[in-house]
């Protein structure tokens, strides 16, 4: 018997990636790290000396672009990417972002499990967005679309965790409109339903970067959570007021926050799960 699906993985849910002011928050989330596209393009290296003729990547749930683009900028090592998004207003604001008009890169709107391919790929990469698809579909969809030596890449950022985050947890679980979110783990979901055979993990190296108080703010309503479309008025106005109060004593005297960013990401091979 496997575990069940949690249940605050909703379309519902889902669907607010596709709201004006979530979208806008969207940029403003932690940078993944030059390292993680080492790592995909080692990955696509790797495929292509084991015999494998394509160097075509494909990002699912690309968002605002932040994995295609930089993977596109790879080339030649990288020959085309493909960034698939069910959002629509997520693949406009990618389009204008730096990096959104590389010529290898093909932006498709359309859900994962539907959206047109053109494989076969080395390389699917996932950001943050592979726990919101339907498993059962997506996997084997992705099995039958990689290369005979293509991996699927599952990638998260996150700043390192600072001196005041434990004060921002509790603020986020406090006003967070998901009350039923589980503590889970995609990787073991997916392993226990026969859908990937983790192969290797890494972690990069952290990487220092500066935000402003008020960009921390906004990339917290960039989650489906916290967006602010789906909150009480009087609910973002307390949140953002506190976490404004919670950040401010930690920024230098140019209203900037010190953090560093660390890329995460679990390869393997997509299977077509148990009969």
């Amino acid at each position: 018997m496997v575990s069940p699906r949690p249940t605050h993985l909703s379309a519902e849910n889902a669907a607010r990636f596709q709201a004006p002011d979530v979208v806008a928050a969207y940029p403003q989330r932690v940078p993944y790290p030059d390292e993680t596209f080492d790592i995909l393009v080692d990955l696509i290296e790797a495929s292509v000396t084991a015999g494998d003729a394509s160097r075509a990547a494909l990002d699912m749930g690309t968002g605002d672009g932040a994995i295609a683009r930089r993977l596109a900028a790879r080339a030649p090592h990288v020959a085309r990417v493909d960034a698939v998004d069910v959002s629509a207003p997520m693949l406009a604001l990618a389009r204008t972002l730096p990096g959104g008009d590389h010529p290898n890169l093909r932006w498709i709107w359309g859900p994962a499990e539907t959206a047109p391919l053109d494989p076969p790929y080395a390389l699917a990469a996932a950001g943050e967005s592979l726990h919101w698809m339907d498993w059962e579909t997506t996997l084997p969809r992705l099995a039958s679309a990689l290369t005979p030596h293509g991996m699927l890449a599952i990638l998260h950022r996150t700043a390192m965790e600072s001196l005041w985050e434990r004060d921002v947890f509790a603020l986020i679980r406090r006003y967070s409109t998901t009350q039923d979110y589980e503590t889970y783990s995609l990787i073991g979901l997916l392993t226990e339903r026969g859908l990937f055979e983790q192969l290797g993990a890494r972690v990069t190296a952290p990487v220092p970067f500066t935000q402003t108080v008020e960009a921390n703010i906004e990339a917290r309503h960039s989650m489906s959570s916290l967006a602010r479309s789906a909150m009480p008025a009087e609910d973002v106005a307390a949140f953002d007021d506190q976490l404004r109060a919670i950040l401010t004593p930690h920024a230098d005297a140019d209203g900037l926050l010190h953090l560093q960013a660390v890329g995460d990401v679990v390869w393997g091979r997509p299977l077509a799960g148990h009969a």
